[in-house]
């Protein structure tokens, strides 16, 4: 028998159905390209000024990349022309060995494109996101497509594209595509119109291809800003950086989801084949090792471990001892040429840079080099300047929030001549540059614009300047006694004269013999407290000879600098 009851909760259940159809048919898939198309403030278009130094940087970046993997010296050109209020059009070309043309689409009107995101090796993109993104911001903001062309060589054809973004389906949309005449060996060329605002600042299109010059010594750079100013910098060096190599993945930089991905996609037929061929610093004694210890045979077939097993063979790792990864997978600068950046751009009287031995997080190792800049040009009336770089790319934005400036900040300045106040920025007449080199860097977002706090980037970034402090410190101290000497033989030359004319007379001397004796004083001076000279820069330096008093050592107390440490 139904009573009422029964049929208000049938009525009840048949309107629940209702709705939760009503709610599956608005349910679809999202592209990558909507999600950044309405979060575009991720990928550092979150203002108009932003965007346009965004627009570049990523252009800029691809550019050097494949110049340096083709073997081909940098030589970028960069115009910037503004087509009207808040609109722009940025043209970035470069001489590097050009795109096939099959792939010209895919590089810059999809996003998650690219080559190097399973890649272990130093390079600047890793997501596959940067130019793309800006094609579709431009797309977003002005409707026009973005101009591409592109040659591989003298006696091959030149590729022009017109191109947009199909932001749902996340596809490259082809407006035009041509064969065209273009005077250039090989290279590329994009064309891009934006919404955007131009303004010169510590954080504009200006600076950012200053601080590349800087970090990027090899490179030309000719760039062309707004208000028709072009700017040359001329690249330091005609040597190309080594070509880092590609590595597998340490086992130490893995986790447990990782790991069975890998056991499920290896062709390796046994565990432990698997662990020698898909890891590095893996031999076959401490792949048994790690099984033994993980309780699971080494024959066993890499896909039929369980999420158990898995879980075992993590924390055997864990407690294995097994060798770094190898570091021929980075590319530093060196000192050499992060001295010789510096010197290209800043004009300062002092100049100290060290590059760091090779080091470790999370399995993905990492070159810290640091380099400062003291004196000359540069005023002491704000904060010191800080140079932060990732992969051989300046990063301009989000300083604040950057591991590299909390290591600054920790760092014990005082020791080295440079004002300080607790848990803040230096204050001096000085630059501090900080470059990180690994295969993968950790930023804390999508913009890549500030590291993450890893306590070992941290303090291999704190050994770097304290090495480069050290340094400062004898030069600053050096520099200060020179002054505090300068003065005080300016008190007794000041009375040498007068001393002389009393003598001569008192003894009734001649000028000559008062010249004379005016020489003998100047002379005893000397050789009583060494002598001071100009060096071609215009800094004083004194001789060998100096007193005790002046050549004392000019180091910072060793004592004093591992209290301020810890």
């Amino acid at each position: 028998m139904t009573t009422l009851n029964d049929f208000s909760g049938t009525e009840q259940l048949d309107s629940n159905a209702i709705k939760a159809h009503e709610l599956a048919k608005k349910q679809r898939e999202i592209s990558i390209a909507e999600f950044f198309e309405k979060n575009r403030h991720l990928l550092g278009f979150d203002n108009k000024r932003k965007a346009l130094m965004t627009t570049v940087k990523e252009a800029v970046d691809n550019s050097l990349d494949a110049c340096e993997e083709a073997g081909i010296l940098p030589e970028l050109n960069i115009e910037i022309i503004e087509m009207g209020e808040d609109r722009f059009r940025i043209i970035v070309e470069d001489n590097g060995p050009g795109i096939v043309k099959k792939q010209i689409p895919k590089i810059f009107a999809k996003l998650l494109y690219g080559s190097k995101f399973h890649s272990l090796k130093q390079s600047r993109g890793q997501q596959g996101i940067g130019i793309s993104a800006s094609v579709m911001y431009s797309q977003l903001t002005t409707g026009k497509p973005a101009k591409i062309t592109s040659t591989i060589g003298v006696n091959q054809p030149s590729h022009y594209y017109e191109l947009g973004i199909d932001t749902q389906k996340n596809t490259p949309k082809i407006l035009k595509d041509e064969i065209v005449e273009w005077d250039k060996e090989h290279g590329t060329k994009i064309e891009l119109d934006l919404e955007a605002a131009y303004q010169k600042g510590i954080q504009s299109v200006d600076e950012y291809l200053k601080q590349t010059a800087i970090i990027n010594p090899h490179t030309t750079i000719i760039y062309t800003n707004p208000k028709a100013e072009q700017f040359i910098y001329a690249r330091a060096t005609d040597n190309l950086p080594v070509q880092p190599r590609e590595i597998r993945p340490h086992p130490y930089g893995i986790e447990i989801g990782i790991l069975i991905k890998m056991l499920s996609w290896t062709n390796a037929k046994t565990l432990q084949q698997f662990f020698t061929t898909e890891f590095e610093r893996i031999g076959a004694k401490t792949a048994k090792d790690i099984c033994e210890k993980a309780g699971v045979l080494i024959k066993t077939k890499p896909r039929s471990i369980s999420r158990e097993q898995a879980e075992r063979l993590i924390k055997a790792i864990r407690v294995t001892k097994i060798i770094a990864p190898p570091t021929d997978c980075v590319k530093p600068l060196g000192p050499q040429l992060v001295e010789k950046g510096l010197k290209k751009e800043i004009n300062a009287e002092f100049f100290v840079s060290t590059t760091r031995p090779p080091a470790v997080y999370r399995g993905n190792p990492f070159i810290i080099e640091a380099g400062i800049a003291y004196g000359g040009e540069l005023t002491s009336d704000n904060q010191i300047k800080i140079l932060r770089f990732a992969n051989s790319v300046p990063l301009l934005y989000q300083q604040g929030a950057c591991g590299i400036t909390d290591a600054i900040i920790e760092t014990g300045w005082r020791n080295y001549g440079i004002s300080q106040s607790q848990k803040s920025v230096p204050v001096g007449p000085a630059t501090v540059l900080v470059h990180m080199a690994s295969v993968w860097v950790p930023f804390t977002s999508e913009a890549k614009e500030a590291l993450a706090h890893y306590p070992e980037i941290t303090k291999e970034i704190k050994l770097a300047l304290q090495e480069c402090g050290r340094k400062l410190a004898s030069y600053v101290n050096k520099k200060k006694r020179v002054n505090e000497e300068t003065k005080k033989r300016s008190y007794l030359e000041k009375y040498v004269p007068h001393i002389g004319i009393a003598l001569k007379e008192l003894l009734a001397l001649s000028d000559q013999e008062e010249s004379r004796i005016n020489n003998t004083l100047r002379d005893m001076l000397e050789d009583i407290r060494g002598k001071v000279e100009l060096e071609p820069d215009g800094t004083q330096t004194y001789s060998e000879e100096l007193k005790p008093i002046i050549n004392e050592e000019n180091g910072v107390d060793d004592e004093q600098e591992r209290r301020s440490n810890q």
